[in-house]
C-alpha cells in the first residue's frame, strides 16, 4: 500500500520517533508499505516519520534496480571518523530541492532487520549520508534545518505556494 509522504513544513516532521519495543507482523507490514511507497516516489530512503508514523524505523535501497532493501528498526549511529563530507542531498519530505549537506563520512549503525535480529555495519559515502539523513527524520530534524535561514524559508515559502494551489 502507498503511504502519503508529510511535507515540509508538515509539524508532524517535527515528532520524535519512539523505539520499536517489538518486531511483529504489523510492523513488517509497515516495513513493505514503506519500501513501496519509497519506490513509487521514486527515492532512496524512508523514514516512518515521514509516513507519519512515529516508530524508529527506516527504510533504505541505494542499488539502481532495486535489489538491495535494508531494514533499520532502532537504529543507533556511532562517529567512526570526525572528518565532515559535503554531499548534494534531497528528500521525499522536501520534493524538488537539493542542496550540500556536510556529514560525517564513517559511522557505525547498530540496529534490528525486519526479523528483530540486531546488526552492526559500518558506512561511508552514499550510505553513510543516507542513514544519517534518515536518523534525523526519526529525531525530526530535515536537511532543510543545516541550511541558511534565508534558503530555509525560500523553500518553505515555495513549498507552502505548492500546498496552497494544489488543495
Amino acid at each position: 500500500m502507498i503511504l502519503d509522504i508529510l511535507e515540509y513544513p508538515d509539524p508532524r516532521l517535527r515528532t520524535i520517533a519512539k523505539p520499536v519495543d517489538e518486531v511483529t507482523d504489523e510492523i513488517r507490514t509497515l516495513i513493505d508499505d514503506m519500501f513501496e511507497t519509497m519506490y513509487d516516489a521514486p527515492g532512496i530512503g524512508l523514514a516512518a516519520t515521514q509516513v507519519n508514523v512515529h516508530k524508529q524505523i527506516i527504510v533504505m535501497d541505494l542499488s539502481e534496480d532495486k535489489s538491495e532493501p535494508r531494514v533499520f528498526i532502532n537504529p543507533k549511529v556511532d562517529v567512526l571518523d570526525g572528518d565532515l563530507e559535503a554531499m548534494q542531498e534531497g528528500c521525499l519530505s522536501v520534493p524538488g530541492f537539493y542542496e550540500d549537506v556536510k556529514r560525517i563520512e564513517h559511522v557505525r549503525i547498530t540496529a534490528k532487520d525486519r526479523d528483530g535480529e540486531e546488526f552492526v555495519i559500518e558506512a561511508t559515502g552514499l550510505l553513510a549520508v543516507c542513514i544519517q539523513h534518515e536518523m534525523d527524520h526519526l529525531n525530526g530534524k530535515l536537511f532543510v534545518d543545516y541550511l541558511s535561514s534565508l534558503k530555509r524559508n525560500r523553500i518553505r515559502k515555495k513549498l507552502e505556494k505548492l500546498h496552497k494551489q494544489s488543495a
